[in-house]
């Protein structure tokens, strides 16, 4: 092997090592570390006004922390469930919006009563207490400015808006000008007549006191001692001079006059108020040339910005540090407005009590860390849209109320179109007799307090609905039926959950009503949370829709 080649075959190992390394850096990349997340969920229950309940309960669902869903009435009670801690904060949320807060300020574990009158019947279990806060109204935006359609018109004006010294003199009764103040004169003229009219042709007009005037003085004006004084033909619109009113001189080179004065001084005299050097003068201001050890002190003078950064340094070496912070001291006062939550109790918080008739429910979540709003609700398009869903959820629910056995009851007939145009054709007439033949065959289950809701539960997921209802009768006769439905790529709805029970019968099949939507997991997807209510008993349960597919993702305690 010569030289050459040895050459070559070391290049080319050099060069197939260079690019190995690169590659190697190129794919070293820095692993974030996950995020970890703790949300607890519960349900608000509520009687009267939100804003000002007459008696609430918020019920401990789901804790999620460590990547999984734990029973937030017996996580961490030591005694009280993490999720009840006094001082939590909740949202309560509708569809993932945010519609106001609570504030925990205590939590009791009960025990069931069994009562005549079954009052006290689903009180069993740890129960938080809180005080409603209402959320903050975000502010509306400000319509954009737009460009007028119309073209403003520009109207000249004699008067330019802008202050003159020497102007239109004052207007007498009629409107006409006073030609005796004109302003004519110059400031030199007014200040060297001796007169004291104002004006050139000797015409003078009554002096206004609160006018503001300028005058020239000069070198003749002031006496040795450096007071001003006022000669015999001053003008009679200038006021008197006043010993207290503020002036404005000129510092001169040296740092005293040869009177003995301080520069700066007022009418010529010290602010000790003798008017020899003697000694015994105070130490001049700033504006008078003195030191700036004052910060607080006013001043006309005009600073720089580097001064301002200078004198900004100062008094930051000079600020109080390392006392600590007020509001570590546990026994200071504080002022609040009414009541404070931590110092509630039940005569503030009125116990919600077994299941009103008239009791609401709504999602409550805890989260320590500030996430964006994720809203699950589906807008309808138009009420045509609602109207074919609303029709295809009612044949899936007709379908399975006749098949757990539900009696059909007839349904009042529509009211007939005014002025109805016959069928034309042999063809329209016969499809118009067969469905009248087969709604008189088959009478429709009458369906009472519908209830229809469109929700997304992901980004970019499908429509999924959920419809509640029930039929009339009472005890084995009446019958609950709850469906939810997910529109697949065809838009056909397909069945996910269907739930048909009776009144008699809750106990072997719970009835399923929906509460809401939540977010459990803070995934940005978005699971059904429904409450599983019995005879006695009652969970609550959630439940995940994928592909028309629903899966049970978590079931709480029993609550008697």
């Amino acid at each position: 092997m010569d030289l050459k080649m040895m050459l070559r075959m070391l290049v080319v190992g050099f060069v197939g090592a260079a690019l190995a390394g690169a590659g190697a850096v190129g794919q070293t990349h820095k692993v974030a570390k996950p995020e970890s997340v703790v949300r607890a969920v519960g349900v608000y229950e509520w009687t009267g006004d939100l804003a000002k309940p007459k008696a609430s309960r918020l019920i401990p669902v789901t804790v999620f922390i460590d990547d999984e869903l734990q029973d937030a009435g017996v996580y961490l009670a030591r005694p009280v469930p993490l999720a009840l801690l006094s001082g939590n904060l909740y949202e309560l949320q509708e569809a993932g919006v945010a519609k106001g807060g609570l504030e925990l300020a205590y939590a009791r574990h009960l025990r069931a009563i069994e009562t005549a009158t079954g009052d006290s019947l689903f009180d069993d279990g740890w129960f938080g207490y809180g005080n409603f806060k209402a959320s903050v109204v975000e502010k509306k935006k400000t319509p954009a400015l737009k460009a007028s359609k119309e073209i403003a018109e520009v109207k000249t004006s004699k008067d330019d808006g802008r202050p003159h010294f020497s102007g239109k003199g004052p207007k007498d009764d009629s409107g006409k000008e006073d030609s005796g103040s004109a302003g004519s004169s110059s400031p030199s003229t007014s200040s060297s007549s001796g007169s004291g009219s104002g004006s050139a042709n000797g015409s003078a007009t009554p002096a206004d006191a609160d006018r503001p005037t300028m005058k020239r003085r000069s070198g003749s004006d002031s006496d040795s001692s450096g007071k001003s004084t006022a000669s015999s033909g001053a003008d009679a619109g200038t006021p008197a001079d006043d010993p207290d009113r503020p002036r404005l001189s000129k510092k001169p080179a040296s740092d005293s006059s040869s009177d003995g004065t301080v520069p700066g001084d007022v009418d010529g005299q010290s602010k000790s108020g003798s008017s020899s050097g003697s000694g015994s003068t105070a130490p001049p201001t700033t504006a008078q040339g003195g030191s700036a050890d004052d910060p607080d002190r006013p001043t006309l003078k005009r600073r720089t910005p580097e001064e301002i950064k200078r004198d900004q340094k100062k008094e930051d070496r000079a600020s109080v540090s390392g006392v600590g912070s007020l509001n570590d001291d546990p026994d200071r006062p504080n002022l609040h407005r009414g009541k404070p939550t931590s110092a509630m109790n039940e005569d503030d918080l009125p116990k919600l009590q077994g299941l009103p008739v008239d009791m609401r429910q709504m999602v409550a979540v805890s989260d320590a860390a500030n996430r964006p709003v994720h809203e699950f609700a589906r807008p309808w398009e138009d009420d045509k849209e609602r109207s074919a869903i609303l029709t295809k959820m009612q044949v899936l629910a007709r379908t399975q109320l006749a098949g757990y056995g539900a009696v059909a009851t007839p349904v009042a007939p529509a009211p007939a179109a005014a002025a109805a145009k016959p069928a034309t054709t042999v063809a329209a007439r016969r499809a118009a007799a067969a469905k009248k033949k087969a709604a008189a065959a088959a009478p429709q289950i009458a369906l009472l307090d519908e209830e229809l809701r469109g929700y997304t539960l992901s980004y970019g997921g499908a429509a999924t609905y959920v419809y509640t209802a029930h039929t009339a009768g009472t005890g084995a006769a009446l019958d609950y039926v709850t469906v939810v439905a997910q529109a697949d790529a065809m838009g056909e709805l397909k069945p996910a959950i269907q739930n048909v029970t009776d009144e008699a019968h809750l106990d072997r099949t719970p009835r399923m009503r929906l509460v809401d939507v939540v977010d459990a997991e803070a995934s940005n997807r978005a699971s059904l949370l429904f409450e599983l209510r019995g005879q006695r008993t009652r969970q609550f349960g959630l439940y995940s829709v994928i592909g028309a597919r629903a899966d049970q993702r978590f079931l709480s305690g029993t609550t008697q």
